[in-house]
């Protein structure tokens, strides 16, 4: 007796990835890159690689970050909004390569998700289209992973690259910042983009998504309107000075203390006023569910996004043309393992 036993093909669908939808998201993906482009983009040639036009340039040196925003993520999963995430991307990355006094010129993006989702690419490609526009910075190329066997549900995770540009003899170097230097703080626009993990256990996210949506009358809107502020852009703000700088550095993860060392030459420290400037309510409301202060110092920026560090007879003229900007403390001589310090001291 024979039993007919139908087969069912595989086919990459039934794995999990439907190429034609695939196929289609690309082509909107091409389209947001599209309107950021400039002359400097060739649309011909290669289709396998993105192709930039350098020109304009005697001694040009190419400054590239690569970075990604972490668990902030998951907070906009849990929030269903993700056009502030793809700003996050490429303000973030801009900001690493102004320090060293950078031009944008081109990101690349990379998306790896579960599930290809219109309602979490698109937004997401908006919120990088916008942010590079606002910079002038081409997207020239990425790639959209399907990995249904890493991220379930609706987690994925994202990274970009950005390549910019500056003369040779342009580069900022912090190698000439010397003792007496007058730092200047640039308020940040909140958390930005790290401390995230840490945001959510003392919040109790994870556990309790309903946090995000409790209003704080401090904050004047939602937990998680306030955990989604974009991260701050600031080329526009500092581009016009890079001349009357000797170093930039970006508060990022590790905060003052981890970040301003690596704009500091041996030997040198810095002195932080921490009553030089006001930080934004939402690291108060963090610190008081009983985060001690010098963690907090080294894990978020505390209301400052950039650090510039100028000669004392700049600091002024700078103050001037960029009226956020905080005379917060001053490089002095490194007495011991510290290379931040702060006045009153917070440990």
């Amino acid at each position: 007796m024979y039993v007919e036993v139908k087969v069912i093909p595989y086919s990459y669908k039934s794995a999990g990835i439907d190429r034609i939808e695939t196929e289609d998201l690309k082509d909107k993906i091409a389209s947001f890159a599209s309107i950021t482009h400039d002359n400097n983009v060739v649309k011909s040639g290669s289709s396998f690689a993105g192709i930039y036009r350098l020109s304009g340039y005697t001694k040009p040196m190419l400054i590239s970050s690569t970075d990604g925003v972490g668990s902030k993520l998951n907070i906009a999963t849990l929030l269903d909004h993700y056009e502030s995430i793809g700003v996050d991307l490429v303000n973030l990355n801009v900001n690493d390569i102004i320090t060293c006094g950078a031009k944008p010129l081109f990101l690349l993006d990379y998306i790896s998700i579960g599930k290809l989702d219109h309602q979490v690419i698109e937004p997401l490609m908006r919120g990088m289209a916008w942010a590079c526009r606002a910079v002038e910075c081409s997207i020239i190329g990425g790639e959209t992973a399907q990995a249904p066997d890493l991220y379930r549900g609706n987690n994925f995770d994202i990274a970009g690259t950005i390549v910019g540009v500056v003369e040779e003899d342009a580069i900022i170097d912090f190698n000439e910042v010397n003792k007496g230097d007058v730092l200047l703080g640039i308020p940040s626009s909140g958390v930005h983009t790290n401390g995230f993990t840490l945001i959510r256990s003392v919040f109790d996210i994870d556990n309790k998504p309903s946090a995000l949506f409790d209003h704080y009358m401090e904050l004047g809107h939602t937990l998680g309107e306030e955990l989604l502020v974009p991260h701050r852009n600031y080329y526009l703000l500092l581009e016009p000075h890079f001349n009357n700088l000797k170093a930039i550095a970006h508060i990022t993860g590790g905060g003052l203390i981890g970040n301003l060392p690596r704009v500091l030459p041996p030997g040198l420290a810095a002195v932080i006023n921490t009553d030089s400037w006001d930080s934004q309510p939402i690291f108060s409301m963090i610190q008081a569910k009983g985060v001690d202060i010098v963690e907090m110092y080294h894990v978020f920026n505390m209301g400052l996004g950039m650090v510039l560090i100028c000669e004392p007879s700049k600091a002024d003229e700078l103050q001037g043309a960029m009226q956020s900007a905080r005379i917060i403390g001053e490089v002095v001589s490194q007495i011991d393992d510290r290379r931040v310090m702060f006045n009153p001291a917070i440990d």
